[in-house]
This record gives C-alpha cells, sequence and structure tokens, in this order.
C-alpha cells in the first residue's frame, strides 16, 4: 500500500504565522508613536541644556549675594528682590524698556502690514522688492546704530540740518528722554520691519483670491479690503508677530549700549538705559546676584506683556468682518 507523501505546501501552524505578524504591527506602533518624539528630542535636549538650565540656575544666584569679590556667597533669600523693588534705577530702566518698546512696536507693525499688502499685489520685480526688505536685518547692529548716531547727530546730523532748512532748532536726540527713545526705536524700526513684512507676506499668499476678487466686484476698495478679509484672515500670524517683536523689544540692548558710546548707564542721567542695559551694568559690577534678580523681574515682565499683547490682538478673532 502506497503512503502519501507528505504536502510541502501545507499551511504553516497558526502560532509561527502570529509570531511576525506581531513583531511588524510592534515596530510600526512604535514607529508611529514614537518617532516624532524622537524627531522633537533633539530640541528639547538642547532647550534643557542651554535654556532651562540657565535660568534655574540664574534663579539660584538672584537667592544669593554672588560677587566674584567674595570668596563665599550668601544665601540671603529674597532680599536682592526687594532692594530691586525700591531701587529707582529699576524703575527707570523698566519705564525706558517699555516706552522704547511702545514707540518701535506699534508704528512697526502697522508699517509691515502696510508693506506686505502693497507686495502682495501684482508688481514687477517682486523678488527685488521682497530681498530689498531683508536687507536691514542682515546687517549688522553695529553698522545701523553708527549710521543712524552720525543721523541724529546734534550738531553735524543730517536730520538737524534738514530742520535748519525750514527754521527749527536741532534737536539733542542723545540727551532728552523723548529724544532718545524716538532715535532709537527708528533704529529698531528700521532693522524689523521689512522682516515682519515679509512673515506677514507669506500669510497674505495662503488668502483665497476669490475674496478678492469677490470684493472687487462688489467694488471695494483697496484699503476696504486690507481691513475686511485681509487682517482678519491673518490674524494669527499677526499675533505672532506681536509676540514676537514685544519679546525683542523688552530685551533692546546693542541698540541703547551702541547709541551712548558703549555708556552701560543709558546716557548721563539714564534717560535711555533699558532693563538688559541695566542688567549688564550689574554684571559689570561683578554683582550677579542683582544682576540674576533683574533677569528673573526682566522675565516676569515679558510672561505679562507679551499675556496682555496676546489678549488684546486676540479680542475678536474670528471669521471675515
Amino acid at each position: 500500500m502506497a503512503t502519501r507523501a507528505p504536502d510541502r505546501l501545507a499551511a504553516v501552524p497558526p502560532n509561527r504565522q502570529a509570531g511576525p505578524r506581531l513583531r511588524r504591527q510592534l515596530v510600526h506602533q512604535l514607529d508611529v508613536k514614537g518617532s516624532p518624539y524622537a524627531y522633537v528630542a533633539p530640541f528639547f535636549l538642547l532647550f534643557s541644556a542651554f535654556g532651562l538650565f540657565p535660568l534655574a540656575y540664574t534663579a539660584w544666584v538672584s537667592l544669593h549675594e554672588w560677587t566674584l569679590l567674595q570668596d563665599e556667597q550668601t544665601f540671603v533669600g529674597l532680599e536682592n528682590f526687594r532692594t530691586l523693588l525700591a531701587d529707582d534705577y529699576f524703575w527707570n530702566a523698566t519705564f525706558n524698556t517699555l516706552s522704547i518698546g511702545v514707540l518701535s512696536t506699534v508704528p512697526q507693525l502697522l508699517l509691515a502690514i502696510w508693506l506686505a499688502h502693497l507686495l502682495n499685489r501684482p508688481l514687477r520685480a517682486q523678488t527685488f522688492f521682497r530681498i530689498t526688505l531683508l536687507l536691514p536685518n542682515v546687517t549688522s547692529v553695529v553698522a545701523v546704530v553708527v549710521i543712524f548716531s552720525q543721523l541724529f547727530g546734534r550738531d553735524f546730523g543730517m536730520i538737524n540740518w534738514v530742520f535748519s532748512l525750514v527754521g527749527v532748532e536741532g534737536v539733542a536726540w542723545n540727551e532728552g528722554v523723548l529724544s532718545s527713545h524716538f532715535a532709537i526705536s527708528t533704529m529698531i524700526m528700521w532693522r524689523w520691519t521689512g522682516y515682519n513684512a515679509l512673515i506677514l507676506l507669506a500669510a497674505m499668499q495662503a488668502v483665497p483670491r476669490e475674496l478678492y476678487e469677490a470684493a472687487t466686484i462688489d467694488g471695494a476698495s483697496g484699503m476696504t479690503q486690507l481691513r475686511k478679509i485681509t487682517i482678519p484672515v491673518i490674524k494669527p500670524t499677526i499675533i505672532f508677530v506681536v509676540i514676537t517683536s514685544t519679546i525683542g523689544a523688552m530685551q533692546i540692548l546693542a541698540e541703547p549700549l551702541l547709541f551712548g558710546s558703549y555708556l552701560v548707564t543709558g546716557g548721563v542721567d539714564r534717560q535711555y538705559q533699558t532693563l538688559s542695559l541695566f542688567i549688564y551694568e550689574n554684571f559689570t559690577k561683578l554683582d550677579f546676584g542683582y544682576a540674576s534678580a533683574i533677569s528673573w523681574m526682566m522675565f516676569v515682565f515679558i510672561v505679562v506683556v507679551v499675556g496682555v499683547n496676546y489678549l488684546l490682538t486676540r479680542r475678536g478673532k474670528g471669521g471675515l468682518t
């Protein structure tokens, strides 16, 4: 009686089939769920090393009488903060920072929206104009301040020379509070307006053209389209620009330092000393504990000001009006 040969194509037992399938499913799930964390991990590692650790260490230093002139750093608790809140120089620097920030941020935002709106229309040599807007931002801040310091010079500055042509007396720009704030704000506006305009332009490029075509058919002017269509649609980008501009305005250092010819007091009467410059002054005195307390107070002010700006710009957020 002939025996039946074993079937080589017989099905593999179910338990042997399930193993590779389960492994593939497990690898797929790990790839889907774990890959995003792996991609963002370098950022968090670098942020922890160069962001969170310095922030925490600065908080620890602010609780000490920490100076390089002493061998021991005495723990004083919140004494540096109590001294800081009673320091007139600190509140003067806070006022100067807010004043320069408002004078530079508000006109800068309005001008950036207007420039982006112009470049969003059909123009010849659009690429040339867009590159031109970015040139002030890539220019060295030292060169910018040197040039504007010459323009705002009291005796031989071009601006005072123009004033003399119309019979107006020249202004000592770096001696007064308002005049120095205006001069420094002009430098900041010149450097960052084009950069912010390009960010807003990128958002405007995503606005559907059908909205503008319909508005044009209805007889809406360019300014009406800007107010009723463009601004409501790109409001999230405007909020982003406001927040980044506010943070930058609260951290102004190079412009007032160079405008005052490396005078860390921000003028003879501290008329344009900002918080960053006040921190730098205390670091030059090797008083690290007090400087760290100022840094943390500036951090709190930035969070508060950014939060207020966010609430104000986000109010009324919605669709087209």
